[in-house]
């Protein structure tokens, strides 16, 4: 069955990367443009949304009895110019296929975030942000123009210029406003496809901060792993990590460009997981092995992009390893001068004796569109299995936390914030509204984390 000649349809269930809230919706995958525009016109009355490679945590590329377009087969590029830096492509095609492409011509994505499993829609869709954004800002800040099919059938070709007010909107407005087609890139020219990297223990939180806080403008890219379950003294000690783009004479050692590029997985994780294997003996194991073996102080050492960027990337269907039930990624942002909320939800976590391995500090620049998730201030991300008692309890306390300390919390990676407090924490979204209702008036747009925020 199908609604075209060029874009297959089928009933599917879907979640996102954490595998919780699955919903059943009817996918639709086009391979043209024009299959695109009457994919979105033929939705019923609980309307569609595009999709990407599914990387979204929680539930935002989901449409519970609505059509959700999948995008990965429209995924042509365009155009791409060495000499500006600039790359045309589709909506559908993902951050890994375009470094492929790119880096031979000394070429690399401006922003990526931990995955290259990302599709340029996607990206845009949540405003994604990566270890520069204290440097470089956010992906949608490397946007010069996109194609956006709006609810009604229009073709926009919007840029910052010329429709501000939709580009906003539309940068991190979690896919609400249209369908992204297409995309033109700023891309950073690079030398090499490796990064010369530094590598630092800290003792503890305060220490952490300390040290990003005086140097991380050396730096392009910055990152801290941190210990949640590290207690008293040690309370978020961390392995800092900061790098740059190796240059050409950086390599006379004899490295060359590898084999594995962005997006190729080399391990795969087995079809099912022993139970309890994130439980907290055995993550208070791997953070007290990874602390350890990190050098106390590292400078120079050469890497490849692939590993730098998207460690996880190497190991398929990674987020097997949390078992049938899940997992949910939490990540906030605090202002600067708020680093106290940051100490309590640090030690929140430690008390509760949360097992996340995968635990990131960053610090961040200015919001980039209306409902853009980065402000100037510290972020912090953790992974946690979704079955873990009382962790509904534990989450709704940091939204307090957080929003008390005017933050806010990551709509890509949420899958259960109460919709009261999405107000205090976007404070633009009365503005991001206004604009919504303007290009989509009907509220064709729909999602199942658009309901159960009540965004739209």
């Amino acid at each position: 069955m199908s609604t075209s000649t060029e874009a297959a349809t089928r009933d599917a269930v879907l979640t996102g990367w954490g595998r919780t809230a699955p919903s059943r919706a009817e996918l639709v995958e086009p391979e043209s443009r024009a299959a695109v525009v009457e994919a979105l016109a033929g939705a019923g009355e609980r309307g569609a949304l595009a999709r990407g490679l599914g990387r979204s945590y929680g539930d935002a590329a989901q449409n519970a009895g609505g059509r959700v377009l999948g995008m990965t087969r429209f995924a042509a590029v365009h155009d791409l110019d060495p000499v500006r830096g600039l790359v045309t492509a589709d909506a559908g095609l993902s951050i890994g296929a375009l470094t492929r492409l790119s880096l031979p011509h000394g070429l690399f994505v401006a922003v990526s975030p931990g995955t290259a499993h990302v599709t340029i829609g996607g990206a845009i869709a949540a405003d994604v942000h990566g270890k520069n954004h204290h440097r470089d800002g956010s992906f949608c800040d490397h946007v010069l123009s996109f194609e956006l099919l709006t609810p009604d059938g229009e073709l926009m070709t919007v840029t910052r210029d010329g429709e501000p007010d939709l580009f906003a909107a539309t940068a991190g407005g979690m896919g609400l406003t249209g369908v992204v087609l297409s995309a033109t890139l700023r891309l950073l020219r690079v030398e090499s496809a490796y990064m010369t990297v530094d590598r630092e223990r800290a003792a503890d939180l305060d220490d952490v901060m300390a040290r990003m806080t005086a140097r991380d403008d050396e730096y392009r890219y910055s990152v801290a792993w941190v210990d949640c379950l590290a207690r008293g003294r040690g309370l978020g000690r961390s392995v800092l990590i900061r790098g740059d783009h190796a240059p050409r004479e950086a390599l006379a050692n004899g490295h060359r460009p590898s084999a594995a590029l962005p997006g190729e997985a080399r391990l795969g994780t087995p079809p099912w997981t022993p139970v309890g294997l994130l439980r907290r003996s055995t993550v208070r194991a791997f953070n007290e092995a990874y602390y350890r073996t990190a050098p106390r102080c590292a400078t120079g050492r050469i890497e490849h992009i692939a590993s730098f960027f998207y460690p996880l990337d190497s190991v398929r269907n990674w987020n097997r390893i949390y078992g049938p039930t899940g997992f949910l990624q939490y990540q906030l942002v605090v202002p600067y001068g708020r680093e106290d909320a940051l100490r309590s939800a640090f030690e929140r976590l430690s008390v509760a004796g949360v097992p996340s391995f995968l635990a990131v500090l960053k610090r961040l620049g200015p919001q980039s569109g209306l409902m853009s998730f980065p402000m100037r201030g510290w972020t912090f991300a953790f992974d946690v299995p979704a079955a873990l008692p009382g962790l509904g309890a534990l989450l709704d306390g940091l939204d307090e936390l957080v929003l008390e300390a005017g933050g806010r919390v990551y709509l890509a990676k949420d899958s259960r914030m109460r919709p009261e407090v999405l107000a205090a924490m976007y404070p633009r979204l009365r503005e991001w509204r206004s604009v919504r209702e303007r290009v989509d008036p009907h509220g064709r747009m729909r999602s199942d984390l658009a309901r159960r925020l009540e965004l739209a």
